[in-house]
């Protein structure tokens, strides 16, 4: 989240777009309103059900678990967080900004987005890692091990690490205006010295260390999945670069309209009026977007994956009364003999560590 959000007041079209009379683009803010309010609303439902069936699937586990499902519960707790304020912002978008809770909460979510913002990128970075680890070079150690406290101190670390990025903006968060008060990230001085050294910390910490740790390692995983021997045909693969694709997918698009309003900061002259009216127009539906990232992450690191099926089975079957699934599994085992269909317990399938789902390593 940027400074950029302060571009709804009068300030910044007077001193950024010298030439405003030669827009000649009309753009409908209330059709945005409405596309922002069901954009948040969807992420908000969609994402709170899927992230609240990761975290109780996988919670029981945590202690024990290995590296991957330890970043898989950081990453579901991380976008559980920003989940929580979405109806803050979802009501916000539909008011035209008008900011109607206070200094407090206008601090407190936008701290918590910012958080979001890092955190969920490491983990998922370090999870990719982890798996890179796990599956290539096994004898490696483990990033995150399971006995002793280097996981514990690597994950306060990264949140700490967070939230020190969070707060170099989040103490210029402020409510301007008087009788329609709005809540944005402005500093009183060096305006933009300031934009220019965030966009910089946002870039380099969000997108392009953690993206070229993350799509380096998948890069790698998917030329060793090729040579596996119990590969599922192309999809082991494609699922492997889906990985990286998804990633880029949510924040390259909004790292590229900050970076193009920033050299319009520079200087106002580069792009046309127009071009500049556009990108202001869509930077909030493109930062709003990018939370899909929250829907994305359970499904791609944990619906997919076997071990999670295996698991979100187990502990929905032991919050069924005992003589129903007694019952009901006396019932599948005379099916099975009616037709013939028995299995024998020793011929299981034993999940893979080659398999592309990120839940399975070590699972």
């Amino acid at each position: 989240m940027t400074s950029f959000e302060y571009d709804h007041t009068d300030d910044y079209w007077n001193s950024t777009i010298p030439y405003l009379w030669d827009c000649n683009i009309n753009l409908d803010d209330n059709q945005r309103r409405v596309a922002l309010f069901l954009i948040y609303l969807f992420v908000f439902m969609v994402g709170l059900l899927e992230n609240l069936l990761v975290v109780w699937v996988n919670w029981g586990r945590r202690h024990a678990a290995n590296g991957v499902l330890f970043c898989i519960i950081n990453i579901s707790l991380s976008d559980l967080m920003v989940i929580v304020i979405q109806p803050f912002f979802m009501l916000e978008a539909a008011i035209d900004y008008v900011w109607l809770w206070g200094h407090f909460l206008c601090r407190v979510t936008k701290l918590i987005y910012s958080i979001n913002f890092y955190s969920s990128t490491f983990f998922l970075a370090a999870m990719t890692v982890e798996r890179y680890l796990s599956l290539i070079r096994p004898s490696s150690p483990a990033l995150f091990p399971v006995t002793g406290k280097r996981r514990w101190v690597l994950c306060a670390g990264l949140w700490l690490f967070s939230f020190f990025l969070t707060v170099l903006e989040n103490i210029h968060v402020q409510l301007l205006g008087v009788n329609e008060p709005g809540c944005f990230i402005f500093p009183a001085h060096n305006y933009f010295e300031w934009s220019i050294t965030l966009s910089v910390l946002s870039l380099l910490f969000q997108f392009v260390l953690p993206g070229t740790v993350i799509i380096t390692c998948n890069v790698l995983i998917a030329r060793a999945v090729k040579t596996a021997p119990d590969v599922q045909g192309s999809r082991d693969v494609w699922l492997v670069h889906l990985y990286s694709l998804v990633f880029v997918m949510c924040w390259l698009p909004y790292h590229l309209i900050v970076w193009l309003l920033v050299i319009d900061e520079y200087d106002p002259y580069i792009l046309s009026c127009n071009a500049v009216l556009v990108l202001l127009y869509t930077y909030n539906v493109v930062e709003c977007l990018s939370l899909f990232h929250c829907i994305a992450n359970p499904i791609l690191y944990n619906f997919l994956s076997k071990s999670f099926k295996n698991n979100l089975f187990n502990k929905v079957l032991s919050h069924i009364p005992r003589e129903v699934t007694v019952d009901q599994m006396a019932a599948v085992n005379q099916h099975h003999q009616v037709n013939g269909a028995g299995t024998e317990p020793g011929k299981q399938r034993k999940l893979s560590n080659t398999s592309t789902s990120q839940s399975d390593v070590e699972s």
